[in-house]
């Protein structure tokens, strides 16, 4: 996915999320970790944390089976790509 030809916004991540079961969120210095299970669904807290003030996904996005980075840190892509 081209993320300047294809925008993600609100509905398009709270889709995605039903298909992983963690989100790594990566602001500044900050790494939070947001579990996605039945009894943790997804909260407003996380997506205001992924979206950008444009309303889409925030970028360098990344996917890696169950896991989904948005942001970046060298340690978290180590973790996430191993």
């Amino acid at each position: 996915m081209n993320a300047r030809q294809e925008k993600f916004d609100r509905d398009a991540a709270l889709q995605l999320f039903q298909t992983v079961s963690q989100v790594i969120a990566v602001k500044g210095k900050k790494i939070l970790r947001f579990p996605i299970t039945k009894s943790q669904p997804v909260t407003e807290d996380l997506l205001s944390t992924i979206l950008g003030p444009s309303g889409n996904l925030r970028a360098p996005a990344l996917r890696k089976g169950k896991t989904f980075v948005v942001g970046f840190h060298p340690d978290v892509y180590n973790e996430v790509l191993r």
